[in-house]
């Protein structure tokens, strides 16, 4: 009996299946797209001892500087207690800062440090230039379609722009 070895699929699903629901397709499609995608920020984040949640922190700190923990629960849909650890990591390595703000010195903004600033260019770019590739190889109808299926998953919790949410400037209270 002779063995032959041929190569291997580029993802382990059998597309002549085509018995299960016609959607698993775009299912597949985004898991690998996003597998793909996140694979070089991994590695980076994986020799600094950190994870994707760290970046998200990172990503969203940079678009919204000021933004309070409570700000990054609320985005992440995390708990206060799932974004302790990386949060104290985050400080740990000097990549985020938190100052308490002086209108209520309980709450916290939130800032990257030039350290941060800079890893979260590195994650994010290495993201950015590959949607930039695709875009480009799709045309602009293809990456205007793309991002109204999306905008079509979210929840709308963001804007319809994709804009994030500012955070909110509480005023002090007043004593009574």
């Amino acid at each position: 009996m002779e063995l032959t070895i041929t190569a291997a699929p580029r993802h382990p699903v059998n597309p002549a299946d085509r018995t299960a629901d016609p959607l698993d397709d775009a299912l597949g499609v985004i898991f690998f797209a996003f597998r793909d995608l996140t694979a070089e920020p991994d590695r980076v984040l994986a020799e600094r001892g950190l994870s994707r949640v760290h970046h998200r922190i990172l990503y969203f700190v940079r678009r919204s500087p000021g933004l309070g923990p409570g700000d990054l629960v609320r985005i992440l849909r995390v708990s206060k207690q799932a974004l302790a650890r990386p949060f104290r990591e985050l400080l740990g390595q000097r990549l985020l800062a938190s100052q308490a703000v002086p209108e209520n010195r309980r709450r916290k903004a939130l800032r990257l440090t030039p350290a941060g600033a800079r890893l979260e260019r590195r994650l994010s770019g290495a993201e950015r230039r590959r949607f930039a590739r695709a875009f480009r190889a799709a045309g602009p109808d293809a990456a205007e379609g793309w991002r109204a299926v999306m905008a079509g998953l979210r929840e709308g919790r963001t804007g319809a722009d994709g804009a994030l949410p500012r955070p909110v400037q509480r005023r002090p209270r007043r004593a009574s």
